[in-house]
């Protein structure tokens, strides 16, 4: 459908479908595992969000990394995990907030009460940015691991360099 032979010709159809193509996008290979690791797992922890999915898959396209690890991880979060990982980064937004004096201007007085549970709002916010910050920090470490204890299941290939196109 995506090629479709009127959309096709569309200039603008064309830009936004020509990443989706690109081969070496869906290749793993240890760098763009773990770029898009990284990428997944903090649009996984952004609980407020949407079609988190789509978010992953459109950024891991504009930075070349692998587009299906990017939309893959975003399932960390579900139905059945997001109560533990919401919980988790109010308790991880209280510490910051109370530890460090750390302020979120426009949310400090905000209370959510999901399942007669009061929940700050900054604390939420706070939690959710940097739990995503630090998992996605943590993908790399993980994913060079795994590829230096099996390095033929994520093979370290180098990246193609695509030659430069003249202008007529």
């Amino acid at each position: 459908m995506l090629k479709h032979k009127r959309l096709r010709d569309r200039p603008w159809w064309r830009a936004m479908t020509k990443p989706l193509f690109n081969r070496a996008l869906w290749i793993p290979c240890r760098d763009t595992v773990a770029a898009g690791l990284a990428i997944g797992s903090f649009f996984s922890m952004i609980l407020v969000l949407p079609m988190q999915m789509l978010f992953a898959a459109v950024l891991a396209m504009r930075f070349k990394v692998n587009v299906p690890t990017a939309m893959a991880v975003c399932w960390i979060s579900n139905m059945f995990t997001n109560v533990p990982i919401g919980l988790f980064q109010v308790a991880i937004g209280d510490w910051m907030r109370k530890t460090l004096g750390i302020s979120v201007p426009g949310f400090e007085g905000v209370q959510i009460s999901p399942m007669d549970i009061e929940v700050n709002a900054a604390s939420f916010i706070l939690g959710m940015f940097v739990s995503g910050v630090l998992l996605a920090l943590a993908a790399f470490p993980m994913v060079h691991l795994f590829s230096a204890i099996m390095p033929h299941h994520l093979p370290v290939l180098k990246r193609r360099v695509k030659p430069v196109e003249k202008a007529s």
